[in-house]
């Protein structure tokens, strides 16, 4: 399986997303500078936390006009996974391929702490490792994970099961409902603050995001590859 690693201007996560692929996935990957105009070649799409564009205008609102974003939604319309994560889950609502906002912090604040993570949905390509309910330890980095959507949009969410992560008691950020993470309808889009590339090795502090890679490859091989 081949993995490509977006990289945007002030993208600052790339190398953790990296080495959580090559080092401990053991899978294919590289780098794709933003202004490439074709993602063909790969299975999956990974989008790293950051300040894409230095966040000047808003978290992900010029990233979203980049050359590779129009490939980033064929990639997604094709039902290839996508995966957005912190600056990531930004440019993603701001493509629209998501829906919703981040807003800022409601303390205001930069926020850098291992959370604890509820996963709402096990039954998608990238939580099929996890089991229902369980409860992960994953590190956030931001000061705008301050999810919001609209009461329809909210209600969408929970019916169609799109909510994925939910942090655990008091949310760290004012997340409405204590949303971490979604889904698109489709189910191969997902956005999420937590930096689950930062949790893959012992050394880090934990594990508990490997699976979610490890999910992604699983479901890839059991699509694609012949076990004839």
């Amino acid at each position: 399986m081949k993995f490509a690693v977006i990289q945007f201007p002030g993208s600052n996560c790339d190398l953790d997303m990296f080495h959580a692929i090559q080092d401990e996935l053991g899978q294919d990957v590289e780098y794709v500078w933003h202004d490439k105009a074709d993602l063909s070649g790969y299975d999956a799409i990974l989008l790293p936390g950051g300040f894409s564009y230095g966040d000047y205008l808003r978290c992900g609102a010029i990233a979203q006009f980049s050359n590779i974003m129009s490939e980033v939604k064929k990639a997604a319309e094709q039902g290839k996974p996508i995966l957005g994560v912190c600056n990531g889950f930004q440019v993603l609502t701001e493509a629209r391929l998501l829906p919703g906002a981040l807003l800022r912090n409601k303390n205001l604040k930069f926020i850098c702490r291992t959370v604890a993570l509820e996963v709402v949905n096990a039954d998608t390509l990238f939580t099929g490792e996890y089991e229902q309910g369980q409860t992960i330890q994953i590190p956030i980095a931001h000061g705008e994970g301050n999810y919001f959507c609209d009461e329809e949009t909210a209600k969408q969410l929970e019916a169609n099961n799109q909510i994925v992560f939910k942090y655990v008691g008091e949310g760290p950020n004012g997340s409405l409902s204590n949303i971490a993470g979604i889904i698109n309808e489709q189910g191969n889009v997902l956005g999420m603050m937590p930096h689950p590339e930062r949790a893959v090795h012992e050394v880090m502090g934990g594990t508990d995001g490997l699976p979610l890679f490890r999910s992604i490859l699983k479901q890839w091989r059991e699509s694609h590859v012949s076990h004839a």
